[in-house]
């Protein structure tokens, strides 16, 4: 492993840069500084070509470090500290809790961010990657014009990577304000903290942010056209969530389509939401959060033959080629699965089929991220999908209130559920809802990566007290159902045996 990774470091034999033979200037200019693009980047420049990237932002790293997920993970933490569970002792559990302020809360989220745009700064220039501000534009697949406040600038270019990632949607025919009406880029930077919030969209930032609120004591009214929230999950753990969300005071109204959003003055600014089932809804805040859209408009896609999709979204295959030779893209614009952690490795395949340089495909059973509070995770198949598609399984589960570190952290709600195929014991996904979630999900992506399964959890020891305990208790809970299924199944051949020869 260690060799081939050092084979995609080193120029493939035989291949000379193209900006070595002066007909270009760059190799490789990526259109967006996220994850995807920073990748694509250092992968490219390891290879020993001339890179640039172009960044319309006054920061590097995109909208992962300026409004997404860096920032909104450090506040989900900040949130914590805040409001933490109650104490252990008796007295300490109804003890006021202060209210904190969003200046309180936001200054930790200002220090990561600047530790962040420095680290991704000094991985840029230590690799001579050369960073351009401004707004770039296809003039042909080849040239690239970048419009800068010191002037426009064209480049002329070998392959062209997109990754300018992804842009929050608006209200239909409303501006936010980032006050009264807002999306997930203004909740940072918000004055105050709202005495209640309507949430419409039910989706992954939705869902975190209207926990986050709900544990600040905001009362949140989660709105959604869809029958339930998160709806790719295993439904198990979207119940649970569901019911601790509840336990935090938040409404949900799904199965329930906004029809109009305004502004009223009653007499301080509030929102009023208009479903169309008639209902209204009356809120301090409104956070618009139903999906985001890929930031392709200002591109002159038209320039090189290529068309987004509705969504701004871009069309690749499986080397993340656009269909235009030269010109691949990678990252949330190019939609599903749209993470941080698979946009920078799509962006390193992208620089490596570039380039001529071999490299394994993403793994299938890539670990799936929702920072919501309880936060929760999973990788592989749900119940639901192996239900659809006929294939016989098992479920163990593990409760963090069986466990002694799910005492000591005060976290009883939490659970582990692991799926395994009926007949060898394969694990075929594991879920997990509450504290350390989506850290303690990649030892069912090892196992499940590597082909374990019932056999390598039983046998395993684990630290005492962890919560990678509930590996081993959920799988001795599906190898007892496992056990009693399979003694009734050679009961009822035994009956029926014996039926025959008599």
């Amino acid at each position: 492993m260690f060799m081939l990774y050092m084979y995609a470091l080193a120029p493939k034999p035989g291949r000379a840069s193209v900006n070595n033979n002066n007909s270009y200037t760059y190799d490789l200019v990526c259109i967006g500084s996220g994850p995807a693009g920073q990748r694509a980047a250092i992968q490219a420049a390891k290879l020993g070509k001339k890179v640039a990237v172009v960044e319309k932002q006054q920061i590097v790293g995109g909208v992962c470090i300026e409004t997404g997920t860096i920032p909104s993970k450090t506040f989900r933490e900040a949130v914590q500290r805040a409001y933490a569970r109650p104490g252990l002792e008796a007295h300490e559990q109804f003890r006021p809790r202060a209210r904190p302020t969003m200046q309180q809360l936001v200054a930790h989220v200002e220090r990561v961010i600047e530790r962040e745009i420095f680290v991704v700064q000094e991985n840029l220039a230590r690799n001579d990657i050369e960073v351009i501000r401004g707004r770039a534009s296809f003039g042909d697949p080849h040239t690239l014009q970048v419009e800068a406040f010191e002037g426009r600038r064209k480049l002329s270019v070998d392959k062209v990577l997109i990754a300018v990632g992804t842009r929050t949607s608006n209200p239909p025919d409303l501006s936010p304000d980032g006050q009264t009406i807002m999306t997930s880029d203004h909740v940072l930077n918000l004055a105050r903290l709202p005495r209640n919030i309507a949430v419409v969209g039910a989706g992954v930032v939705g869902i975190e942010y209207a926990s986050m609120f709900a544990a600040l004591g905001v009362q949140v009214t989660v709105i959604d056209r869809r029958p339930r929230p998160l709806e790719f999950l295993d439904h198990e753990i979207i119940d649970e969530l569901i019911h601790q969300m509840r336990k935090a005071d938040v409404t949900f109204r799904c199965g329930e389509a906004v029809e109009h959003i305004k502004v009223v003055e009653v007499p301080q600014p509030k929102g009023l939401i208009e479903l169309e089932s008639g209902k209204h809804i009356v809120a301090d805040m409104v956070l618009f959060s139903a999906g985001r859209i890929g930031d392709t408009d200002a591109l002159n896609l038209e320039a090189v033959g290529l068309q987004a999709d509705e969504r701004g979204r871009l069309k690749v295959d499986k080397h993340h080629c656009t269909g235009v030779d030269n010109i691949y893209a990678a990252g949330d614009v190019i939609g599903f699965p749209a993470l941080a952690a698979t946009s920078s490795e799509q962006g390193r395949l992208a620089a490596c089929q570039m380039f001529g340089v071999e490299a394994q495909p993403m793994a299938s059973h890539f670990p799936v991220g929702i920072y919501a509070i309880p936060e929760i995770s999973m990788v592989g198949a749900t119940e639901e999908e192996l239900t659809r598609e006929r294939v016989p399984y098992e479920t163990g589960i593990a409760h963090y209130k069986e466990i002694s570190r799910g005492q000591i952290l005060g976290d009883d709600s939490g659970m582990v559920k692991l799926i395994f195929h009926r007949e060898d014991g394969r694990l075929l996904g594991a879920h997990c809802i509450g504290s350390g979630a989506t850290e303690l999900i990649h030892v069912g992506q090892a196992v499940l990566g590597l082909g374990g399964g019932l056999d390598y959890f039983i046998r395993t020891v684990f630290n005492y007290p962890t919560l990678a305990e509930c590996y081993k208790v959920a799988a001795f809970n599906a190898a007892n159902k496992l056990a009693l299924v399979r003694s009734a199944v050679i009961t009822q051949e035994t009956a029926t045996a014996i039926a025959v020869d008599a």
